[in-house]
């Protein structure tokens, strides 16, 4: 019983200190240094992209302050995988119903069986940033899923780590701006071509973002 108490102890001081904290009435909310829309370009690796709306109950679900929903399309038939998709989520401050969803829970609720799970390094504009990275399967088809946060000065994977760093700005700074940023391929051809296609959009994504997003200070 004690094991028990001392291994879930941390996570449930955890949970307690992020609903206390971001609760309070006192966070800063931070409007973006430019918009969304304008920073995830509509080109990327000679796909063209294609604004998708979220419907009012996802909308609500979530409580984004600012979304970018964008399906690619490839510009030439024998590209291959034919389409891919980038969403990106901000939140001017996170609160009790009003916080970022993991899509390591949501999209095996939504029907998508995960295969493999890692997290792994790319090398960007800003430095190296470590990512996760999905394989998903669903209705006989099969997607690799690259997702991580950003906001307030750096790019993070680990969801304990995203947490705590939460928990410690919205003490100390007054701040829980953030954005979830998630690239969905296809796998058509090889897993292989997947992960590169998703990773030259990661390498887009991350600098255009963090020029985007309020600043670190």
């Amino acid at each position: 019983m004690k094991e028990v108490m001392a291994r879930w102890t941390p996570a449930a001081l955890l949970a307690f200190g992020i609903v206390f904290t971001i609760g309070l009435p006192t966070q800063r909310r931070l409007a973006l240094r430019a918009p969304l829309d304008e920073s995830v370009p509509t080109e990327i690796a000679g796909y063209h992209g294609f604004d998708l709306p979220l419907a009012e109950d996802e909308l609500r679900a979530t409580g984004v302050t600012e979304y970018v929903l964008r399906s690619y399309e490839a510009s030439d038939s024998t590209q291959w995988p034919a389409w891919f998709s980038v969403y990106v989520g901000y939140y001017d401050s996170q609160r009790q119903g009003k916080t970022i969803h993991t899509p390591k829970n949501c999209m095996p609720g939504s029907g998508w069986e995960p295969l493999s799970s890692e997290r792994v390094r790319i090398p960007t504009e800003i430095g190296l940033v470590k990512v996760n990275r999905y394989v998903l399967q669903g209705n006989r088809a099969r997607a690799l899923v690259l997702y991580w946060y950003q906001g307030r000065g750096r790019v993070e994977a680990n969801e304990y780590t995203v947490k705590w760093e939460l928990l410690r700005d919205a003490a100390l700074r007054k701040r829980t701006d953030e954005a979830l940023v998630r690239v969905v391929v296809p796998i058509v051809e090889t897993e292989e071509r997947a992960f590169e296609l998703a990773i030259q959009t990661a390498r887009v994504l991350v600098p255009r973002l963090d020029a985007a997003l309020p600043a670190a200070g």
